[in-house]
């Protein structure tokens, strides 16, 4: 087994046989000792393009999603973590670390605020606390879109795209085997020792998932992000929230040789513009603009049209020929002076917004002013929105994102 060893793709390959035998109904046992036979370690790198292409052949994600846990199993204990010279995860503060101490909550929580109180199921008052664990388990939401959000969104562009999508998977699994453990408590159901066991898979995902995290996902990207990648991440966590407090300002050491963030958001390109939260090039942004399901026109500090969207289906009709005319002279005189009031308001700072919503013929028009302002508050101008809401009247019921 020496040539395994030394050889790349027959360690990748003996790893995808690895899990397809356990898709066939192998058992634990009999791939891990398999595993073992074959293996000293295997790297976090070499797991995601197993998995990854497991997914270009074919499989679908839902199939491996189903092996996650397994295949953790199978892998646990034999993993080779990639090592840096300077473990982030140990510094106050950095994503990393705090993704290690809300793991450290959310084994507290289960530990003390769950299993612990387990013995009392049998009374009110035990259930009540089991109850609060479950709701405070339910918090690890906030653990999860940060993953989601802020981490898988940079193991996709640097190619690792398999766990992200089975890591996902198994979170909403989660989230949705949480919810409906707290209901089954919560409506003090008579079969407690199904109720428990439920609960019990719940927690082992859980823990299974925290494994995962930092024995799979943690490597992958301390491999691959960049200090200033691992900066935008620090900043915008706050954005999603923690499951602790008090969370310590990172502040990235840098030398003569640090690298900066070397990507088209970072560059002032021609044809480009670029915004805080993004990138765009002209044409995308401009038909963006114009996909929007309603009008957009802003007029700035000094009064004046700037600019205005042309969707297809339009509420008033606008021509180039407005831009760079002042405001008051784009509105009949018998009107005029609402709008001449509404700026004077904006301009004061008595007001931030304004409505109003006619009939026109078939259509029932939702016009609405919003004073736009930078972050110091200061004045900048005003944006109108209209939009026929006739359409939005009508709707009844419910349409959930997979509804058919």
């Amino acid at each position: 087994m020496s040539e395994l060893i030394n050889n790349r793709e027959l360690r990748q390959k003996t790893i995808k046989d690895i899990i397809k035998q356990l898709h066939e109904g192998k058992t634990i046992d009999e791939v891990k000792a398999q595993f073992e036979e074959a293996f000293d370690g295997v790297s976090a790198s070499e797991i995601s393009e197993a998995e990854g292409a497991l997914i270009s052949e074919g499989l679908p994600v839902e199939e491996i999603q189903k092996l996650c846990d397994v295949h953790a199993s199978v892998f646990k204990g034999s993993i080779e973590e990639i090592h840096q010279s300077t473990d982030p995860s140990v510094i106050p503060g950095h994503p990393l670390n705090i993704l290690k101490l809300e793991n450290r909550e959310i084994e507290r929580i289960i530990k003390d605020k769950i299993r612990n109180k387990l013995n009392l199921i049998n009374s009110e008052e035990g259930i009540n606390e089991i109850c609060s664990g479950i709701e405070n388990l339910g918090k690890i939401g906030i653990h999860y879109k940060k993953k989601e959000n802020l981490l898988f969104p940079y193991m996709e562009k640097y190619g690792i795209t398999a766990p992200p999508k089975v890591m996902w998977g198994v979170d909403d699994e989660i989230r949705a085997a949480i919810k409906e453990v707290k209901e089954l408590f919560e409506g003090k159901n008579s079969d407690t020792k199904n109720t428990v066991t439920k609960l019990e898979e719940v927690l082992t995902k859980v823990e299974e998932m925290i494994f995962k995290e930092e024995n799979i996902m943690i490597p992958m990207l301390m491999e691959k992000l960049t200090q200033d990648e691992w900066k935008i991440i620090a900043d915008e966590s706050g954005e999603i929230g923690y499951l602790i407090e008090n969370i310590p300002v990172w502040k990235p050491i840098r030398n003569e040789n640090s690298s900066q963030l070397d990507t088209m958001e970072s560059k002032d390109i021609p044809g480009f513009i670029k915004l805080p939260s993004g990138i765009f090039d002209i044409e995308e942004l401009t038909c963006m603009l114009n996909t929007l399901p309603f009008d957009i026109t802003f007029v700035n500090k000094d009064d004046v049209v700037k600019y205005f969207s042309e969707g297809k289906e339009r509420a008033f009709p606008r021509t180039k020929a407005i831009i760079g005319r002042n405001v008051s002279n784009c509105h009949p005189p018998a009107s005029v002076h609402i709008v001449e009031n509404i700026v004077e308001d904006f301009k004061a700072g008595k007001k931030d917004q304004e409505d109003f919503w006619i009939h026109a013929g078939e259509k029932f028009i939702l016009i609405r002013y919003y004073a736009v302002r930078n972050e110091k508050g200061e004045y900048l101008g005003v944006l109108e929105v209209t939009q026929d809401i006739k359409p939005i009247q009508e709707i009844s019921g419910e349409k959930r994102l997979l509804s058919e």
